[in-house]
């Protein structure tokens, strides 16, 4: 039988060895700086447009990392609305789409509000509209208290031959651990900011408080304490997509450090590691804005309609899969031949050109 971190003598009085983080700290807050101070010379529509797709993404794969996977375009459509950016045929996102965007908006764009209980019971029942966890009935809006399964385990591998890999704090110790999580993520401390989002990270998971939604909650708030790191609500970087990326590692030293002692240096070195390829990866995203930019640059004087602005933007967000006719007359809710009429014109003005090979379903890029 485990003994987990929250049963040690001295829990939450975390240590960690300073020394070992010190020079990886400094090394990460410097590129942080850095990746800022380009975004910030960029101006503010480009800022926007680099957080639309950053949060896109963040929103996404934080989902991914649960298993749920939701439609890219309703998360960017509900994402864009909040933001203020017209991005053309906005569609209507469902239930979990709007719950998991609305969290994840009121985190990072009101970063600096105090996280409450009342808050964190809202984001709680935005995952969760229907009170339901699939085809299971769950505690919505409040500390999970369900007797029949206290204390909750995290587990897998198949029944009768489960593995246990975490169990939580019982229910009726929620209250008192989340006042003083709340406490301290709400009181200015010495701590770098950076520190203290690694902490609130796994001290949320390790107190486990909901039925369900703990991990994209976690993430949630990571982004908050980031964007008081950043001192901004543009985001730049996603840490749920590069923890996506490292899923097994992520959920290895979060069990090993759940069953360790309370110095978390390893979880902190791990954690710092991960937000640095973060930083990297946001050179991507970075790309992606600056090439769309440039194309309207470009093609400001061109003559575009409604639906061509529509799916050329779609082409430079790095449309998925191969761009066809039949596909341009069902995004743009027009028919074959409008469609068709609306590539020949892009054709003729160099602004698309056929893929090669492209056989008996035409497909259509653009002219790089």
């Amino acid at each position: 039988m485990y003994v987990f971190i929250y049963q040690l003598v001295g829990w939450p009085s975390f240590t960690w060895e300073a020394d070992k983080l010190g020079s990886l700290l400094t090394e990460l807050r410097h590129r942080q700086g850095k990746l800022l101070g380009k975004m910030e010379r960029l101006g503010f529509s480009l800022q926007t447009e680099a957080s639309l797709q950053t949060l896109t993404l963040d929103v996404l794969k934080s989902s991914e990392i649960e298993g749920e996977l939701l439609d890219a375009e309703q998360v960017r459509s509900s994402i864009a609305r909040r933001l203020g950016i017209d991005i053309g045929g906005l569609l209507t996102a469902d239930r979990n789409v709007e719950g998991v965007v609305e969290m994840m908006m009121d985190a990072t764009q009101q970063y600096d509000l105090p996280l409450t209980e009342e808050r964190l019971f809202g984001w709680h029942a935005a995952l969760f509209p229907t009170g339901r966890s699939g085809m299971h009935k769950i505690t919505v809006g409040a500390w999970r208290n369900n007797p029949p399964h206290d204390p909750m385990q995290v587990v897998s591998g198949p029944m009768g031959k489960e593995t246990v890999h975490y169990e939580a704090p019982a229910a009726a110790l929620l209250p008192d651990e989340m006042k003083a999580l709340l406490q301290w993520f709400n009181t200015g401390t010495y701590m770098d900011p950076v520190l203290k989002a690694a902490i609130a990270h796994l001290w949320f998971v390790t107190i486990h408080p909901f039925d369900d939604g703990n991990g994209r909650m976690a993430r949630a708030i990571t982004d908050m304490q980031l964007s008081r790191a950043d001192g901004t609500a543009h985001r730049f970087y996603s840490m749920s997509a590069q923890i996506r990326k490292e899923r097994n590692e992520y959920y290895a030293v979060l069990e090993k450090t759940q069953r360790g002692d309370l110095d978390i240096t390893a979880w902190l070195h791990w954690f710092l590691q991960c937000l640095g390829r973060a930083i990297d990866a946001s050179e991507e995203i970075l790309s992606v804005v600056l090439k769309k930019a440039a194309f309207w640059k470009e093609h400001e004087k061109t003559i575009f309609n409604l639906r061509q602005i529509l799916l050329l933007n779609k082409l430079l967000d790095r449309f998925e899969g191969k761009l066809t006719t039949s596909k341009w007359a069902r995004i743009a809710k027009c028919s074959h031949d409008t469609a068709l009429r609306d590539i020949t014109d892009l054709l003729e003005k160099k602004v698309l050109i056929k893929e090669e090979g492209g056989g008996r379903s035409t497909g259509y890029v653009l002219n790089k």
